[in-house]
Order: C-alpha cells, then sequence, then structure tokens
C-alpha cells in the first residue's frame, strides 16, 4: 500500500511540473519571486553574462528602480510598458566598471520582446551590463528592425518570467516620479535554481 502511494505521489509531481529545456532563477522580491526561464541556446553570450553576475552575488540588495507605463511616457510615439532593474541604484560605480556585453539582437537569436521577456538595458551596442527589463506587453520596437532602410539593433532578449508576472504587473503598478520607482522596490537577490 505504501508502495503504491508512494509512485502515485511521483507520477502526481512529475505530471505537474513543466520540464524546461533552459537554466532557472529567480528574482527574489518584496512583492513576491518572480522565476524566469533562460536560453543560452539562442543567446549564449548574454546569457553566460547574466549568470556569471548572478554567481557573483552583486544582485543581492539590488533593484527594480525604472517602469515605463503608458502615461508616464513623454510624446504622442509608440509607447512601452517595463520594469528594469539592476545595480545601478545600489552600486552605481559598480555597474559603471563592468565590462559590455556583445550583443545578440533579435534578429540574430530569434527571439522576441513578447510579454514577460527578459532583456539587457543598454544605452549603445556592446554597452549592457548587469542592467535588464521585463516586458509587460508585447514589446515589438524593442526587437531588430528596420526603418527608412536603417537598421535598428534593438534589444538583446535573452529569457521569459515562467511564473511570477501577476508580482510583475503588481510591481509595475507601484508609484513612480517621471518613470523612476518611489521608492526603488528592493530585489533582495536574484539566485539560480
Amino acid at each position: 500500500m505504501y508502495r503504491f502511494l508512494f509512485i502515485s505521489l511521483l507520477l502526481l509531481f512529475s505530471c505537474s511540473h513543466k520540464e524546461y529545456k533552459g537554466p532557472h532563477i529567480l528574482i527574489e522580491t518584496n512583492f513576491g519571486d518572480i522565476e524566469v526561464e533562460v536560453y543560452p541556446a539562442q543567446a549564449p553570450k548574454t546569457v553566460a553574462a547574466f549568470l556569471s553576475f548572478i554567481d557573483s552575488g552583486i544582485y543581492r540588495n539590488s533593484s527594480f528602480y525604472r517602469v515605463l507605463k503608458i502615461d508616464n511616457e513623454p510624446g504622442s510615439g509608440s509607447k512601452a510598458e517595463l520594469i528594469q532593474g539592476g545595480i545601478w541604484h545600489t552600486d552605481h560605480q559598480r555597474a559603471l566598471s563592468l565590462q559590455g556585453i556583445p550583443h545578440e539582437s533579435t534578429k540574430e537569436t530569434g527571439l522576441k520582446h513578447l510579454h514577460g521577456t527578459i532583456s539587457l538595458a543598454r544605452k549603445d551596442i556592446g554597452t549592457a551590463g548587469s542592467e535588464f527589463f521585463i516586458c509587460i506587453g508585447d514589446q515589438p520596437g524593442f526587437d531588430y528592425h528596420t526603418k527608412n532602410g536603417e537598421a535598428k539593433e534593438g534589444y538583446a532578449a535573452f529569457g521569459r518570467v515562467v511564473k511570477g508576472m501577476d508580482i510583475v504587473r503588481s510591481i509595475h503598478q507601484q508609484p513612480d516620479n517621471e518613470g523612476s520607482f518611489t521608492p526603488p522596490i528592493k530585489i533582495s537577490n536574484i539566485k539560480r535554481l
């Protein structure tokens, strides 16, 4: 009888647990946890850099500090929704000292900025470091594209939220001052699962 119960529980657990191909990370916040699957097969340089940052512990006591919402973006052009985090506000000097990650565009990786995509924030091509953002809704404007014959390199998508988008949405709705969370949302740590 115990053997039957054990086998039944084992089957129940294995049927309810999804199989994923990529490594998983956990972003721990005071709003709850966000689980992300990263895609090293598609974005090997980006994922390797991000995982090395996690392994070094730089995300301990970091934050989500930037937010884009429909109502806080100036102008009448296309608008995006996302939350951005990393060490920019908690360890600015270290963020500035990191070597830029070679850019892996969505044209190269085949990944898109869909709802829940995690991607690297950057200024110029090859300057991305520890800062990242999570898309709320599909954001095709962040993908590689051409406009008027000019290539727009977009951003380096490298994974997707698989659990905790309700936490992402909750963080997104927190008060902001012209796109900056007031106060920033604490990330206690980011770690591998």
